[in-house]
């Protein structure tokens, strides 16, 4: 307590250089990452939800996961593929 406030009075806070704009908090990168946090909290609770509550073996909750995954693939080449195809060419 006493450092911070030894830093307030001092005005030591002048000596500091500021943060990088792309390592702000409202930056690109930081929002990114926050939901890519958000994203690994919720694939968590759903994990929690399909083992606790209806009971599927942790194993079967992988094998959910991995499909979710090729499937959600799958789109996304089939969506670049037509946007690819129809839209920019």
């Amino acid at each position: 307590k006493t450092d911070f406030i030894n830093f307030i009075s001092d005005q030591e806070w002048k000596s500091i250089e500021p943060v990088s704009s792309w390592f702000g908090p409202s930056s690109f990168l930081m929002s990114s990452m926050s939901a890519l946090f958000q994203l690994s909290m919720w694939i968590r609770h759903c994990h929690n939800y399909l083992t606790e509550n209806v009971g599927i073996p942790i194993w079967g909750v992988y094998a959910v996961f991995a499909l979710v995954t090729l499937f959600l693939g799958v789109i996304l080449v089939l969506v670049s593929e037509a946007l690819e195809m129809y839209w920019l060419v």
